[in-house]
């Protein structure tokens, strides 16, 4: 591919103190292959994680600060040594190829059931319900309406991140991220549609992104800011039911309130339904871009070819890539040399065990 001021897809990176192979990042997947037990990291994980290590970077599927943050069978936490340990030994083996791994830190607030929770309801900002279904351990069942979280337990939300940071440090990882998107508890504060509190946490943008920037304060401080990114999903799947009645100056809000904190990237990703993804005139990550400085990591329905052109046009500095990932473990590889893509098997996309995880091949 021609090259650019801007670099290619292939060009290496810096990205504060680490230095990226190439431009290309493989996207949180959440898997649902956690171990039952404890929600402890599979040790297929680290195969999974190693052969996919050719990526400038990766970021790992959601991972939940607490108990308190899970909304899903089988997905890994962060928040106890067992997990930890296991963490410890995926990121021992990226690094032991020459790769860069980052830890997704996530939690659900209202995407949840009480299931989960020994029967107390799952918490958000306020008491508004998604009607969607989840899968528990005893089997699909719907949301209920969450529990608003009182003014007085939200230093502990931005706990649960700090602590989860501290872990993520401990278990080797090179950075963090957090899910700020997506229909989760930091992108239910933000919005409108959820967030319909009236104290200093409701209301205005600026009083809606207290508690996001005050858990990404806080995260800075664990690790230094620029080893800490932020996911966003101003235009996003219906999948949480969230919208928002000012997206543009919401989200460049939070964008440069992001930049201002000195973070190490922004996150963008941008999908319009379950399916279909804005074209390049409609995407609000060019706005998001002028306000946040640093890297930014576009992200929804880029081939190899508009992943270029985006880096080409100055509009992401990096794009990751989620389904391609699955089923091509040498995705970069194969983006090189223009080679086919394998397709992924929608089946096997969330638990089981090896089929549809690490059994996909590389093309030599």
């Amino acid at each position: 591919m021609a090259t650019h001021p801007h670099g290619t897809l292939f060009s290496p990176y810096t990205l504060g103190a680490l230095e990226l192979k190439n431009r290309i990042v493989m996207a949180p997947m959440t898997r649902s292959r956690a171990l039952v037990d404890g929600n402890v990291p599979n040790p297929l994980a680290i195969t999974y994680y190693t052969q996919r290590a050719s990526a400038g970077l990766l970021i790992t599927e959601a991972t939940q600060v607490s108990p308190q943050g899970v909304g899903y069978i089988r997905t890994p936490g962060i928040h106890s040594p067992e997990q930890v340990e296991g963490w410890k030994k995926v990121t021992e083996a990226v690094h032991a190829v020459g790769g860069r791994i980052y830890a997704q830190l996530w939690h659900v607030g209202r995407m949840s059931h009480p299931d989960f929770h020994d029967g107390a309801l799952p918490v958000a900002p306020s008491a508004v319900g998604v009607d969607v279904d989840v899968f528990t351990y005893k089997g699909k069942t719907r949301t209920v309406t969450p529990r608003a979280l009182e003014l007085g337990e939200l230093p502990g939300i931005v706990e649960q991140f700090r602590a989860g940071a501290r872990n993520a440090l401990a278990a080797g990882f090179d950075g963090v991220e957090l899910h700020g998107s997506n229909g989760y508890l930091l992108d239910q504060f933000l919005r409108d549609s959820s967030n319909r509190r009236t104290d200093a946490y409701g209301g205005s943008i600026e009083n809606r992104a207290r508690l996001p920037l005050e858990v990404a304060r806080a995260v800075a401080e664990v690790w230094g800011a620029p080893r800490v990114g932020y996911r966003l999903s101003p235009q996003n799947f219906p999948y949480g039911g969230m919208s928002d009645s000012t997206p543009v100056e919401t989200f460049t809000y939070m964008a440069r309130e992001l930049n201002a904190l000195g973070l190490g990237y922004l996150h963008v990703t941008e999908a319009v339904s379950g399916k279909s993804f804005p074209s390049a005139e409609q995407r609000i990550t060019p706005k998001l871009r002028a306000a946040f400085r640093g890297t930014l990591i576009a992200n929804g329905g880029y081939d190899a070819a508009s992943g270029e052109a985006a880096i080409a046009r100055g509009e992401a500095d990096l794009v990751s890539y989620g389904v391609p990932f699955i089923a091509n473990p040498d995705l970069p590889e194969r983006y090189r040399e223009q080679a086919p893509l394998a397709s992924a098997d929608f089946a096997t996309f969330y638990g089981g065990e090896a089929q549809g995880y690490t059994d996909y091949p590389a093309r030599r």
